[in-house]
């Protein structure tokens, strides 16, 4: 069915395709309609699951985990400091290996104050162990939910599905809603491994030594390696039933390419116009759009990437002292490369800052132009500010 959705909807229909069976949330722009139309939707029974209201982000991922814990299939959203506040039950939520599903919507970490887009808030929490999948457009976003419940249940990881703030939070698309019924082919029931039962009694969150820590460790951070293989396996099996395939990145104009662009979220959208731009104009531009960060695919990027071609790497999002996150990961993870190609970094679009296809376009013939100097990866990010 196709229908025209605000991406936080699309979100919360996702939910309810999932037969999810408990949301617990709370208030924060600009993620609120997602979870305030699932409320609507339990009000008017079209949703079946239950919706738990609490007083604060901190309760709503406490919630989750006894959910999840219970053998539910658990959903929420937030944004910025809502994240920020979940971040203690974010480790607990991982380590306890619960497949909880939440959308986070990017919105600038304060201080100061502001609401627009800025990935930094998810990428904060690249160490708590959640799988992370950026979406560049609404339907990627309802898709993207489903995909993200079948890979953190058949992994016993969390994930996070991240979109930009207003950019497509309140942005109406036309999006293929999913029948039901192919959902549930997709989406079988949730089938927890183990979860609490007053008739089996288990051991939750005990004290442990050393040794055991290092091996419980050891071990989410090798599944989560491994979860890479389930990625690329649900993208085949959703593209067999909806038609539609999504892997760890989106590859655009790459084949014959003399410099890429690389880009997360909605700025991946607008690259494409201006990878076209640049065609018409003679140059052999191409896109790397990143989809999963978390898995990090280092040694399948190693594998695409060629010697000589550059790459220019667009982070809305800041690490003080380091620069961009997705620059700094793609670094680390080409330095085993024989022949590492050069990597620029840029940074915009922080707080809401428009990254237009003309930002776009003069990143890309920056990069392009220098691939003849010598040495490899720029040192110190360049940041792209909003010129208003």
């Amino acid at each position: 069915m196709r229908k025209v959705l605000m991406g936080n909807h699309c979100a919360a229909v996702a939910a309810a395709l999932a037969k999810v069976d408990v949301v617990s949330a709370y208030p924060i722009t600009p993620q609120t309609q997602s979870v305030e139309l699932l409320a609507e939707m339990e009000a008017s029974g079209r949703f079946k699951g239950r919706f738990m209201r609490v007083e604060s982000e901190h309760s709503a991922m406490a919630e989750l985990l006894g959910a999840a814990t219970a053998g539910a299939r658990t959903f929420t959203s937030t944004s910025s400091q809502g994240l920020a506040y979940m971040h203690e039950l974010l480790h607990w939520v991982s380590g306890a290996r619960l497949p909880v599903v939440m959308v986070e919507v990017n919105r600038a970490l304060a201080a100061p104050w502001n609401l627009w887009a800025d990935q930094t808030d998810s990428l904060s929490q690249r160490d708590t162990g959640w799988m992370q999948f950026y979406c560049s457009d609404n339907q990627e976003i309802l898709d993207t939910v489903l995909l993200a419940y079948r890979i953190a249940e058949q992994a016993a990881i969390p994930a996070m599905v991240v979109f930009d703030g207003f950019v497509l939070s309140h942005t109406y698309e036309a999006v293929d809603v999913p029948a039901q019924e192919d959902v549930d082919r997709f989406l079988p029931p949730y089938q927890p491994r183990q979860q609490l039962d007053v008739k089996r009694p288990l051991a939750f969150g005990s004290l442990t030594g050393p040794r055991d820590y290092i091996r419980l460790r050891r071990r989410l951070d090798g599944d989560l390696r491994r979860s890479i293989e389930l990625v690329e396996r649900a993208g085949r099996e959703f593209e067999r039933i909806f038609g539609r395939r999504y892997g760890l990145w989106e590859e655009y104009r790459c084949e014959d390419a003399e410099a890429l662009l690389v880009a997360s979220g909605a700025p991946g959208s607008t690259a494409k116009e201006a990878v076209d731009a640049l065609r018409a104009r003679g140059r052999r531009a191409g896109l790397l759009r990143l989809r999963a960060f978390r898995p990090f695919p280092a040694e399948a990027l190693r594998r695409f990437v060629k010697a000589q071609t550059p790459l220019a790497v667009v982070d809305r999002n800041c690490s003080p002292g380091t620069g961009g996150i997705f620059f700094q990961e793609i670094k680390a993870a080409l330095y085993p490369h024989p022949a590492p190609p050069p990597v620029y970094g840029f940074i915009a679009g922080l707080g809401g800052g428009d990254i237009t296809q003309e930002l776009l376009e003069e990143i890309w013939l920056e990069a392009a132009d220098k691939r003849a100097e010598p040495g490899a990866a720029r040192v110190e990010p360049v940041w792209m500010e909003d010129p208003r």
